[in-house]
Protein backbone atom coordinates (compact mmCIF):
# COMPACT_ATOMS: atom_id res chain seq x y z
CA UNK A 1 0.00 0.00 0.00
CA UNK A 2 1.17 3.52 -0.82
CA UNK A 3 -0.66 4.69 1.36
CA UNK A 4 -1.03 4.79 5.49
CA UNK A 5 -4.27 3.93 5.79
CA UNK A 6 -6.24 5.98 9.40
CA UNK A 7 -6.20 3.33 11.78
CA UNK A 8 -9.44 3.15 14.72
CA UNK A 9 -9.99 0.62 17.23
CA UNK A 10 -13.65 0.10 18.75
CA UNK A 11 -14.70 -1.60 22.08
CA UNK A 12 -17.39 -4.61 20.95
CA UNK A 13 -19.20 -6.71 23.26
CA UNK A 14 -17.68 -9.33 25.77
CA UNK A 15 -14.89 -6.34 25.94
CA UNK A 16 -12.78 -6.83 22.98
CA UNK A 17 -11.06 -4.31 20.94
CA UNK A 18 -11.71 -4.26 16.64
CA UNK A 19 -8.86 -2.36 14.88
CA UNK A 20 -10.16 -0.85 11.87
CA UNK A 21 -7.99 0.79 8.97
CA UNK A 22 -9.66 3.04 6.50
CA UNK A 23 -7.92 4.36 2.72
CA UNK A 24 -9.91 6.27 0.46
CA UNK A 25 -13.81 7.31 0.00
CA UNK A 26 -16.48 6.49 -1.97
CA UNK A 27 -18.54 3.56 -1.62
CA UNK A 28 -17.39 1.10 1.18
CA UNK A 29 -15.82 -2.20 0.07
CA UNK A 30 -14.66 -4.23 3.45
CA UNK A 31 -11.83 -6.70 2.62
CA UNK A 32 -12.16 -9.41 5.50
CA UNK A 33 -8.99 -11.54 5.70
CA UNK A 34 -8.36 -14.99 6.46
CA UNK A 35 -7.05 -17.67 9.26
CA UNK A 36 -3.21 -18.13 9.88
CA UNK A 37 -0.29 -17.49 11.79
CA UNK A 38 -0.02 -13.16 11.58
CA UNK A 39 -2.59 -12.36 9.42
CA UNK A 40 -4.13 -8.78 9.31
CA UNK A 41 -6.15 -6.61 6.95
CA UNK A 42 -2.91 -4.97 5.77
CA UNK A 43 -0.59 -7.80 5.23
CA UNK A 44 -3.48 -9.71 3.24
CA UNK A 45 -4.78 -6.99 1.18
CA UNK A 46 -0.96 -4.96 0.52
CA UNK A 47 -1.61 -5.43 -3.05
CA UNK A 48 -5.02 -4.77 -3.11
CA UNK A 49 -5.86 -1.66 -1.18
CA UNK A 50 -4.96 1.21 -2.70
CA UNK A 51 -6.05 0.13 -6.63
CA UNK A 52 -9.24 0.02 -4.72
CA UNK A 53 -9.21 3.70 -3.62
CA UNK A 54 -7.74 5.09 -6.60
CA UNK A 55 -11.10 3.52 -8.61
CA UNK A 56 -12.64 5.14 -6.28
CA UNK A 57 -13.73 2.98 -3.53
CA UNK A 58 -13.61 3.71 0.43
CA UNK A 59 -11.40 0.37 1.66
CA UNK A 60 -11.92 -1.03 5.08
CA UNK A 61 -9.13 -3.23 6.17
CA UNK A 62 -10.54 -4.83 9.71
CA UNK A 63 -8.13 -6.74 11.86
CA UNK A 64 -10.45 -9.81 12.71
CA UNK A 65 -10.65 -10.42 16.64
CA UNK A 66 -7.65 -12.58 17.39
CA UNK A 67 -5.34 -11.04 14.94
CA UNK A 68 -3.66 -7.90 13.57
CA UNK A 69 -4.05 -5.05 16.15
CA UNK A 70 -7.51 -6.85 17.32
CA UNK A 71 -7.84 -8.68 20.78
CA UNK A 72 -6.45 -11.74 21.01
CA UNK A 73 -7.91 -13.61 23.77
CA UNK A 74 -7.01 -16.77 25.47
CA UNK A 75 -8.66 -20.31 26.51
CA UNK A 76 -11.67 -19.24 24.24
CA UNK A 77 -13.27 -20.60 21.29
CA UNK A 78 -13.63 -19.35 18.18
CA UNK A 79 -16.65 -19.96 15.95
CA UNK A 80 -17.25 -18.26 13.04
CA UNK A 81 -20.11 -16.05 14.82
CA UNK A 82 -17.41 -14.77 16.91
CA UNK A 83 -15.84 -13.45 14.14
CA UNK A 84 -18.77 -11.75 12.23
CA UNK A 85 -20.34 -10.28 15.51
CA UNK A 86 -17.14 -8.58 16.46
CA UNK A 87 -16.20 -7.39 13.12
CA UNK A 88 -20.54 -6.17 12.55
CA UNK A 89 -20.26 -4.17 15.52
CA UNK A 90 -16.71 -2.23 14.82
CA UNK A 91 -18.04 -1.63 11.50
CA UNK A 92 -21.21 -0.70 12.45
CA UNK A 93 -19.65 1.90 15.04
CA UNK A 94 -17.12 3.10 12.64
CA UNK A 95 -19.88 4.26 10.27
CA UNK A 96 -20.05 1.36 7.89
CA UNK A 97 -23.90 0.05 7.68
CA UNK A 98 -23.42 -1.82 4.32
CA UNK A 99 -21.19 -2.01 1.10
CA UNK A 100 -19.36 -4.70 -0.53
CA UNK A 101 -17.62 -7.93 1.08
CA UNK A 102 -14.22 -9.03 0.29
CA UNK A 103 -13.45 -12.03 1.42
CA UNK A 104 -10.20 -14.92 1.88
CA UNK A 105 -10.57 -18.26 3.28
CA UNK A 106 -12.10 -17.73 6.27
CA UNK A 107 -13.10 -14.01 5.62
CA UNK A 108 -14.87 -15.78 2.68
CA UNK A 109 -17.02 -17.99 5.14
CA UNK A 110 -17.61 -14.54 7.70
CA UNK A 111 -18.54 -13.12 4.32
CA UNK A 112 -20.93 -15.34 3.50
CA UNK A 113 -22.22 -15.62 7.15
CA UNK A 114 -23.22 -11.91 6.97
CA UNK A 115 -25.28 -12.16 3.68
CA UNK A 116 -26.79 -15.15 5.36
CA UNK A 117 -27.59 -14.20 8.87
CA UNK A 118 -27.15 -10.62 9.26
CA UNK A 119 -29.86 -8.20 7.21
CA UNK A 120 -28.68 -5.24 9.52
CA UNK A 121 -25.86 -5.09 6.96
CA UNK A 122 -26.92 -4.15 3.96
CA UNK A 123 -24.89 -6.66 1.59
CA UNK A 124 -24.15 -4.99 -2.02
CA UNK A 125 -21.58 -7.48 -3.68
CA UNK A 126 -19.64 -10.43 -2.52
CA UNK A 127 -16.24 -10.98 -3.69
CA UNK A 128 -15.08 -14.36 -2.42
CA UNK A 129 -11.56 -15.88 -2.80
CA UNK A 130 -11.49 -19.20 -1.93
CA UNK A 131 -13.53 -19.07 0.89
CA UNK A 132 -13.96 -21.13 3.42
CA UNK A 133 -17.20 -22.66 5.59
CA UNK A 134 -18.95 -24.33 2.70
CA UNK A 135 -18.11 -27.82 3.83
CA UNK A 136 -18.05 -29.85 7.27
CA UNK A 137 -14.94 -28.39 9.28
CA UNK A 138 -13.58 -31.82 9.36
CA UNK A 139 -13.32 -32.25 5.47
CA UNK A 140 -10.65 -29.37 5.27
CA UNK A 141 -8.25 -31.06 7.80
CA UNK A 142 -7.52 -33.65 4.78
CA UNK A 143 -6.22 -30.89 3.01
CA UNK A 144 -2.51 -31.23 2.16
CA UNK A 145 -1.57 -27.67 2.63
CA UNK A 146 -3.27 -27.97 6.84
CA UNK A 147 -0.77 -30.78 7.50
CA UNK A 148 2.65 -28.28 5.55
CA UNK A 149 1.34 -25.82 8.12
CA UNK A 150 2.21 -27.83 11.58
CA UNK A 151 4.56 -25.72 13.08
CA UNK A 152 5.70 -23.89 16.51
CA UNK A 153 3.18 -21.07 16.71
CA UNK A 154 1.89 -20.26 19.47
CA UNK A 155 5.15 -21.26 21.33
CA UNK A 156 8.83 -19.46 22.44
CA UNK A 157 10.06 -21.71 18.93
CA UNK A 158 8.44 -19.70 16.41
CA UNK A 159 10.67 -18.13 14.14
CA UNK A 160 10.89 -16.02 11.28
CA UNK A 161 11.97 -18.19 9.20
CA UNK A 162 9.42 -20.93 10.07
CA UNK A 163 7.24 -17.49 9.48
CA UNK A 164 8.30 -17.63 5.73
CA UNK A 165 7.54 -20.99 5.27
CA UNK A 166 4.22 -20.57 6.49
CA UNK A 167 3.79 -17.89 3.78
CA UNK A 168 4.78 -19.67 1.27
CA UNK A 169 2.53 -22.65 1.91
CA UNK A 170 0.13 -20.49 1.03
CA UNK A 171 1.23 -19.96 -2.85
CA UNK A 172 2.26 -22.04 -6.02
CA UNK A 173 5.87 -22.42 -6.32
CA UNK A 174 6.09 -20.02 -9.31
CA UNK A 175 4.22 -17.11 -6.89
CA UNK A 176 6.66 -17.74 -4.00
CA UNK A 177 8.66 -14.76 -5.14
CA UNK A 178 6.52 -12.40 -4.28
CA UNK A 179 7.57 -12.99 -0.28
CA UNK A 180 8.93 -10.06 0.63
CA UNK A 181 10.97 -9.66 3.88
CA UNK A 182 8.49 -6.87 4.86
CA UNK A 183 5.59 -9.39 4.70
CA UNK A 184 7.52 -11.90 6.44
CA UNK A 185 8.41 -9.23 9.37
CA UNK A 186 4.56 -7.61 9.60
CA UNK A 187 3.02 -11.38 9.90
CA UNK A 188 6.28 -12.29 12.32
CA UNK A 189 5.30 -9.33 14.54
CA UNK A 190 1.64 -10.00 14.70
CA UNK A 191 1.92 -13.90 15.26
CA UNK A 192 4.41 -13.15 18.11
CA UNK A 193 1.43 -11.66 20.06
CA UNK A 194 -1.47 -14.38 18.99
CA UNK A 195 -2.24 -17.12 20.76
CA UNK A 196 -2.69 -20.71 19.65
CA UNK A 197 -6.63 -20.88 20.60
CA UNK A 198 -7.16 -18.61 17.34
CA UNK A 199 -6.73 -21.26 14.58
CA UNK A 200 -6.41 -24.23 17.20
CA UNK A 201 -9.96 -23.67 18.64
CA UNK A 202 -11.42 -22.11 15.65
CA UNK A 203 -15.38 -23.71 15.06
CA UNK A 204 -17.04 -22.90 11.58
CA UNK A 205 -20.04 -24.60 10.23
CA UNK A 206 -21.30 -25.76 7.08
CA UNK A 207 -22.89 -23.41 4.85
CA UNK A 208 -22.92 -24.83 1.88
CA UNK A 209 -26.36 -26.10 2.22
CA UNK A 210 -27.52 -22.48 2.43
CA UNK A 211 -25.68 -21.29 -0.58
CA UNK A 212 -28.88 -20.83 -2.73
CA UNK A 213 -30.29 -18.27 0.10
CA UNK A 214 -27.44 -15.56 -0.99
CA UNK A 215 -29.28 -13.27 -3.62
CA UNK A 216 -26.68 -10.97 -3.89
CA UNK A 217 -24.16 -11.12 -6.73
CA UNK A 218 -20.97 -13.40 -6.37
CA UNK A 219 -17.80 -13.03 -8.10
CA UNK A 220 -15.66 -17.02 -6.39
CA UNK A 221 -11.81 -16.41 -7.55
CA UNK A 222 -10.31 -19.76 -6.99
CA UNK A 223 -6.72 -21.54 -7.05
CA UNK A 224 -6.49 -24.23 -9.60
CA UNK A 225 -3.86 -25.83 -6.92
CA UNK A 226 -5.21 -24.42 -3.67
CA UNK A 227 -4.33 -27.14 -1.40
CA UNK A 228 -6.47 -25.32 1.81
CA UNK A 229 -9.79 -25.10 0.27
CA UNK A 230 -10.26 -27.06 -2.75
CA UNK A 231 -10.80 -25.52 -5.96
CA UNK A 232 -13.74 -27.93 -6.63
CA UNK A 233 -16.05 -26.16 -4.43
CA UNK A 234 -16.32 -23.09 -7.12
CA UNK A 235 -19.28 -25.59 -8.67
CA UNK A 236 -20.72 -25.21 -4.86
CA UNK A 237 -21.73 -21.75 -5.86
CA UNK A 238 -22.20 -22.65 -9.71
CA UNK A 239 -24.71 -25.09 -8.72
CA UNK A 240 -26.52 -22.92 -6.47
CA UNK A 241 -26.10 -19.09 -6.38
CA UNK A 242 -28.61 -17.26 -8.57
CA UNK A 243 -26.34 -14.95 -9.26
CA UNK A 244 -22.71 -15.58 -9.76
CA UNK A 245 -19.46 -16.25 -11.81
CA UNK A 246 -16.28 -18.56 -11.08
CA UNK A 247 -13.01 -17.74 -12.28
CA UNK A 248 -10.32 -20.01 -11.84
CA UNK A 249 -6.45 -19.47 -12.07
CA UNK A 250 -3.87 -22.36 -13.08
CA UNK A 251 -0.74 -22.69 -11.09
CA UNK A 252 -2.00 -20.62 -8.34
CA UNK A 253 -2.28 -21.64 -4.68
CA UNK A 254 -4.71 -19.85 -1.64
CA UNK A 255 -3.60 -16.28 -2.31
CA UNK A 256 -5.44 -15.48 -5.06
CA UNK A 257 -5.40 -11.70 -4.28
CA UNK A 258 -1.42 -11.80 -3.75
CA UNK A 259 -0.31 -14.44 -6.19
CA UNK A 260 -2.83 -12.81 -9.43
CA UNK A 261 -2.65 -9.35 -7.81
CA UNK A 262 -2.99 -7.51 -11.01
CA UNK A 263 -5.95 -9.65 -12.39
CA UNK A 264 -7.32 -10.01 -9.48
CA UNK A 265 -7.54 -6.49 -9.00
CA UNK A 266 -8.69 -5.79 -12.46
CA UNK A 267 -11.80 -8.49 -12.45
CA UNK A 268 -12.81 -7.79 -9.43
CA UNK A 269 -13.03 -3.57 -10.27
CA UNK A 270 -14.98 -4.54 -13.36
CA UNK A 271 -17.39 -6.59 -11.22
CA UNK A 272 -18.13 -3.84 -8.79
CA UNK A 273 -18.39 -1.48 -11.35
CA UNK A 274 -20.62 -3.52 -13.75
Amino acid sequence: MTNVPARTTYEVAGGYRISIAEMGSGPAVVFIHGSGPGASGASNFRNNAQVFVDAGYRVILPDLIGYGQSSKPEGIDYPLELFTETLLDALAQHGVPGGSLVGNSLGGGIALQIALDHPEFAVDKLILMAPGCVAEQSSYFTMPGIAKMRSGFGSPDFNVEEQRRLIGNLMHPDSRHRITDQLVEERFAVARTQSKDVIGRMKTPDLGPRLDEVTRPIFVLWGLNDEFCPESHARLFLDACPDVRCLTFSRTGHWVQVERAEEFNRYSLDFLNG
